[in-house]
């Protein structure tokens, strides 16, 4: 299969190009720093962030959050399900 794209420069707006399941763990960073996470059960999600402030937020199920962690953490997080999208 041919791709197009193959070593272009890729934006922040761009579609992702690596989808990968997180553990939460509260000692362990991602390996990728995320572009969005995506949840399959709702709940909170405590996280870093590539600015490197640590907060809570309430993520529903299906829907795509745009925000760039570190770190997913599994102390505070009750969702389930989470992937990381970069």
């Amino acid at each position: 299969m041919i791709d197009k794209f193959y070593k272009k420069y890729t934006n922040i707006s761009d579609p992702v190009t690596l989808i990968e399941t997180v553990d939460p763990s509260d000692t362990e960073d991602l390996d990728s720093v995320s572009r969005a996470i995506s949840v399959t059960g709702s709940g909170t999600v405590k996280v870093t962030t590539v600015g490197e402030t640590v907060g809570i937020i309430y993520v529903a199920a299906g829907a795509v959050y745009p925000i760039r962690v570190s770190r997913i953490w599994n102390s505070d997080t009750t969702a389930t399900g989470i992937v990381s999208l970069s």
